[in-house]
């Protein structure tokens, strides 16, 4: 066994778990458990999960935009309903393909945190030919990146968990009731009572005329079978799934007693049945066994789902670093499509993760904010090895695997949820020291923290630094943003002309026609907008005319679709606007801050971290999925970011 790393595989499953120290199982054992291991496992990571204090996750993607570029995607002037809206429209159609859990249980004795960490592998592998076959998606610089990081896309595709969401799961099981209800003779289009009075009722089929000589020839040959009194069983030859249908039928009318038919699978997908001389006590067994089989089979389809059910189960905090796509994708891929409305879904959010934590976040705020430069989440977690922090003691359960820091393993799920942890753990206890009297060890119960639970990071959105769980999300005015639309064929160069005379401004692109643009005095919105009334080639508005005219779109759009227009829905209004006014000439711009339309592949592989600062290691920390955000622009809007610390009591 390799001893940095064990990887058991289960039939189209597989879990890792990485820098293996300690043995979990002798060769012998593995050998014998290989196709099982997952299902057996399933209950240790269940009990972990139930044992422990809090949880930290994280997740690999495939793919973060399949359209807009980076900076559209995350544009600086997002409100929290346009950032969902952006995501769940261009990002959910790639898989969380790997998705990493540590567990933390505090031991007060040994004054420590015992972990268990698990690595999972994940892969939407269709259960039958009615399960879901989903599309696989990817983009090629998230590819590209955690090939270069050394990610074993093999595992994926060939061992990868599967998984059916609770919708997917519930209509699969549907299925097999009216399969069996339809195979058991009682389908309302195929039959008629003979004996109504009759204790068991025979029912016979109605065979459609093409198909009675196939029928017929079925029969006969089941007579003749049964009549040979050595030969316990006849292979019938493959047969169209109709045709499957009406042989069950036929059967359970025309031999109601001594035999049992079953559909098997040969090796190259070719599907035969078989009927087995049986008494009555041997058909009901086998029977039972096979909706057992049948049941035990679509439970473990349902796969790497059981895990998020256990998590959503135990109500346990749950931490991630820059958690926005992992909650996403998680709540999309095993539970349930994402709701359209913001509000739905943090509903949703509460009921799948009661409680949420965002290291992200809480390094963004203070009185860490003050102390850590760069959030990215391998900057962070050397930085709080430093002082004023004092690292946790971890310490590894008895047959778990364990990760060493100094050698490092990003962008391998497992590992980013146990820094992750580690992490929280450190500035949890950070802000212990702020207590009186000071504590060492402060409990994720505890009341020091409880500002931080349920808000999730929102990247690059200076004043608007979280979305709120719990409820409303701020509303910045936003006093010093005009919304700006504009010909297609313009360049960055027309904007930085056509403001240079109102100083340093910052360009926020919302698509090739539209942009923010951010004044550095709010009391020269109202001259920009006078100077632009007789434009014709261009349209300027303040903020506040923008949201509230999309405010009224968006109602007229509700309103139709309840009105039954169920196309208005699906096509998307321009704003259009009425301002008409140009300046008459265009100045040269001296220092204009912008954010550029072309993203590189680095940047556009970092939604989920920050390039706030150019270093190797931030590079390194980006790419795992769109991990990028620009450094605060000097001209912020009117809000100051200080009226958004969460927490004012230290």
């Amino acid at each position: 066994m390799n001893s940095q790393k064990a990887i058991f595989n289960v039939e189209n499953m597989a879990i890792t778990i990485p820098g293996l120290k300690k043995k979990l199982l002798t060769a012998d054992q593995i050998d014998l458990n290989l196709k099982q291991y997952f299902k057996k496992q399933l209950p240790v990571v269940c009990q972990a999960i139930a044992e422990a204090d809090f949880l930290a996750i994280d997740g690999e993607f495939s793919g973060i935009s399949d359209g807009p570029s980076f900076t559209t995607l995350t544009n600086s002037l997002d409100t929290p309903e346009e950032r969902y809206e952006k995501l769940k429209a261009h990002s959910m159609e790639f898989l969380l393909f790997q998705f990493g859990l540590c567990t933390f249980k505090y031991d007060d004795v040994k004054a420590k945190y015992i972990i268990k960490s698990f690595n999972f592998y994940i892969f939407p592998r269709p259960f039958n030919r009615n399960s879901p076959d989903k599309k696989f998606v990817c983009q090629s610089s998230s590819i590209d990146f955690l090939a270069n990081q050394g990610f074993d896309f093999n595992k994926v595709f060939r061992d990868g968990i599967p998984y059916l969401n609770q919708e997917e799961e519930r209509l699969l099981r549907d299925q097999q009731e009216e399969k069996r209800y339809h195979t058991n003779g009682a389908s309302t289009t195929c039959y008629m009572y003979i004996s109504p009075d009759a204790s068991r009722a025979p029912v016979v089929p109605v065979i459609p005329d093409d198909q009675k000589d196939f029928i017929d020839k079925i029969v006969e040959s089941v007579d003749e079978f049964l009549k040979d009194e050595e030969k316990k069983v006849l292979q019938l030859e493959p047969c169209t799934g109709y045709q499957r249908k009406l042989i069950y039928q036929t059967m359970n009318w025309k031999f109601p007693r001594g035999t049992h038919v079953e559909t098997v699978e040969s090796p190259n997908n070719e599907r035969r049945m078989i009927i087995t001389k049986v008494d009555e006590d041997e058909r009901k067994n086998k029977e039972i066994q096979k909706k057992v089989k049948e049941q035990e089979d679509l439970n473990n389809a349902v796969g790497f789902s059981r895990v998020i059910q256990a998590i959503s189960s135990s109500s346990k905090l749950v931490v991630g670093h820059n958690m926005m796509l992992d909650i996403m994708h998680t709540i999309h891929q095993f539970y349930c499509q994402l709701p359209n409305d913001l509000e739905e879904f943090k509903s949703l959010t509460n009921c799948v993760f009661p409680r949420v934590l965002d290291t992200k976040l809480m390094a963004s705020t203070q009185p860490f904010k003050a102390i850590i430069s760069h959030t990215v989440l391998a900057e962070l977690e050397k930085r709080l090895q430093m002082p004023p922090f004092n690292p946790p003691k971890v310490e590894s359960a008895e047959g778990f695997p364990s990760y060493d820091t100094a050698v490092g393993q990003l962008h391998e799920a497992g590992y980013d949820a146990y820094i992750t942890g580690l992490c929280f753990i450190t500035m949890a206890d950070y802000l212990g020291s702020f207590l009186s009297p000071p504590q060492t060890h402060v409990s994720v119960q505890s009341d020091v923290i409880s500002p931080f639970f349920n808000k999730l990071f929102l990247m690059r959105i200076t004043d608007i630094p979280y979305l709120n769980l719990d409820g409303p999300d701020l509303l910045p005015t936003r006093d010093n943003v005009l919304h700006v639309t504009f010909p297609k064929e313009w360049k960055a160069s027309d904007l930085y002309q056509l403001f240079s005379a109102f100083g340093k401004i910052q360009v926020s692109w919302i698509d090739d026609t539209s942009a923010f643009v951010t004044l550095t005095q709010t009391d020269q919105v109202q001259i920009a907008v006078n100077i632009s009334r007789f434009a014709e080639s261009y349209c300027v508005q303040k903020y506040a005319e923008y949201v509230a005219k999309k405010d009224r779109q968006s109602l007229s759009k509700r309103k139709r679709t309840d009105d039954g227009w169920m196309d208005f829905e699906r096509k998307r209004t321009k704003t259009q606007y009425n301002l008409d006014q140009t300046f008459s000439t265009k100045k040269s711009i001296n220092s204009v801050e912008e954010e550029p339309r072309p993203v590189s592949p680095e940047e556009s592989e970092v939604l989920k971290e920050d390039t706030a600062s150019p270093t190797a290691s931030d590079a390194a920390e980006s790419s795992k999925r769109p991990k990028t955000e620009t450094d605060q622009a000097e001209c912020s809007n009117s809000i100051s970011s200080e009226e958004f610390e969460l927490v004012h009591v230290w």
